[in-house]
């Protein structure tokens, strides 16, 4: 198979999950990033704790944590994980305003984790905008990417532009 090649298609054109049977397991991690950009007032409410709601970062790190451990359950081909460990983190940004999200994923196993890195950020982000919608409903979700890849065949890949 080369680079290009879509590698959830069989040579007949039909979907199907890869099989990973084959593979070494190696520890593998990723890293994701994504932001919540809101106003100003809506910034200082989640800074002060004042959302009616509770501790918005908070909530929104345990979900973080629970999307990644449920990713095989959300996305159709992605295969399920022993993961060894998930951390997210939510920091207040002024410069936005908003908040940072980072999601860190690690495994040892026969494929990556960089599904559950992404899950988990946009699940964090999900979470602090039901949050805070009471206050505001024009938040931003933007720039979920992934930022770093490590393990597996495929190598180390650090995304420059993130």
């Amino acid at each position: 198979m080369t680079e290009n090649e879509l590698t959830h298609v069989d040579e007949t054109g039909q979907v199907h999950m890869v099989n990973v049977g084959e593979k070494p397991e190696t520890e593998r991690w990723a890293i994701a990033h994504g932001e919540v950009r809101m106003k100003a007032e809506t910034f200082a409410l989640i800074q002060q704790g004042a959302m009616k709601k509770g501790d918005v970062l908070g909530v929104a790190q345990i979900a973080g944590i629970m999307g990644a451990k449920k990713t095989s359950e959300l996305i159709p081909l992605c295969h399920p994980l022993a993961l060894t460990q998930v951390e997210v983190t939510c920091d207040l940004s002024p410069d936005l305003p908003g908040v940072l999200i980072t999601a860190t994923v690690r495994s040892v196993g026969k494929t990556g984790v960089e599904m559950e890195a992404l899950t988990a950020v946009s699940l964090a982000a999900l979470t602090i905008y039901d949050m805070a919608k009471a206050v505001e409903k024009t938040m931003i979700i933007q720039n979920i990417r992934l930022v770093e890849k490590h393990g597996g065949r495929s190598g180390d890949v650090i995304n420059e532009t993130a």
